[in-house]
């Protein structure tokens, strides 16, 4: 049986900006990739968290039965929310140690009822440091923000 590992990355331009999400999926058995997916999309005003829970969020909404997974993230906001953090919101009602509402407590709430299904581990990468399928999912959070960044106006010879 293959092993599955979801790379996930967000990207922001401006916190609030437009922003984009990217998912490098992979089957691996042993050293060899088995099969690949990228997943990406945006939105037009958003943030760099929000952007990093749905990478995350999409990785493990895509896969159509339970699955052992390892999402690879470079987001220490969502390793630490839902690996720590999340117990205790939900315990408290989604309010924070401070008793002030969880921000994102959509997201969050979508990606708990998504990992529910899996079994999912959580590991953190040092971001931009040259892991190659963080510097891929990083692309595809590029991409998918894209279309959402305002145009350039067209250069002028006057």
């Amino acid at each position: 049986m293959p092993e599955l590992f979801a790379y996930t990355d967000g990207a922001c331009s401006g916190n609030p900006g437009p922003g984009g999400w990217g998912v490098l999926l992979r089957a691996m058995e042993g050293e060899q990739i088995v099969k690949e997916r990228a997943l990406q999309g945006g939105e037009a005003e958003t943030t760099n968290n929000k952007m990093e829970l749905l990478a995350a969020i999409h990785a493990l909404e895509t896969l159509e039965r339970a699955s052992t997974i390892t999402i690879v993230t470079d987001s220490a906001y969502v390793k630490n929310g839902v690996t720590g953090w999340i117990f205790g919101w939900k315990r408290n009602g989604w309010k924070t140690s401070n008793k002030k509402p969880v921000k994102n407590v959509e997201l969050w709430q979508r990606l708990d009822a998504a990992q529910a299904r899996h079994d999912v581990s959580w590991e953190w990468v040092k971001g931009h440091a040259g892991h190659p399928e963080n510097e891929r999912a990083d692309e595809l959070a590029r991409a998918g923000m894209a279309p959402f960044k305002p145009k350039k106006p067209a250069k002028t010879d006057e």
